[in-house]
């Protein structure tokens, strides 16, 4: 009597798979960490991630690096916010001469009456 025994084998996923599926949907991990001693709680590490492509961080409003400075380039980064920085950053520069120098006296003259 002869067995037939077939295998089926799962098609092989690569880590490129993955990671398409990975940046296409997005990841997050959260995980919260507390060290305490004696009901003291004396650390807690809150960890949020998230991974996911450019394009899907766009789509959920997050585009923080696009007006990084330390990301961006100096004209590119006034480029993108349309100089708003630069007014804002003139703005509080002025307020702060203003504040630097004392304000004027007013003067104070009696005037005398005369009856």
């Amino acid at each position: 009597m002869a067995v037939d025994r077939r295998t089926f084998q799962q098609p092989a996923t690569s880590i490129i798979d993955i990671l398409d599926r990975v940046l296409d949907k997005g990841l997050v991990i959260a995980g919260d960490i507390s060290v305490s001693l004696a009901n003291v709680e004396l650390l807690t590490i809150r960890i949020r991630l998230l991974v996911c492509s450019i394009d899907k961080a766009e789509q959920i409003g997050l585009n923080w690096w696009r007006y990084d400075r330390n990301l961006v380039a100096p004209a590119a980064a006034d480029a993108v916010a349309g100089d708003g920085v630069g007014a804002l950053e003139e703005r509080i520069a002025t307020l702060e001469r203003r504040l630097a120098t004392p304000p004027a006296r007013k003067s104070t003259t009696k005037r005398s009456r005369n009856r």
